[in-house]
């Protein structure tokens, strides 16, 4: 079985977050992101946008991993 290694745990939970938005999007038109940390003009808005996007490469690397398991 595959140990989650403490980048992966970080990742889970930024792509989690990721989704809950995604969802508040679609169904409120509500960005949650933009309105804790302003809009993605924002430097500290961008750079979460930019950490949800490498998570979401890292958790597409885990499935991969895990299925050589």
């Amino acid at each position: 079985m595959y140990k989650f290694k403490l980048i992966d745990k970080v990742s889970l939970i930024l792509v989690i977050i990721g989704a809950i938005n995604w969802g508040l999007i679609g169904l409120f038109n509500f960005n949650l992101v933009d309105a804790l940390f302003g809009q993605p003009t924002n430097l500290i808005g961008r750079i979460i946008y930019i950490l949800i996007g490498v998570s979401g490469v890292d958790m597409l690397m885990l499935l991969f991993k895990t299925k050589k398991l």
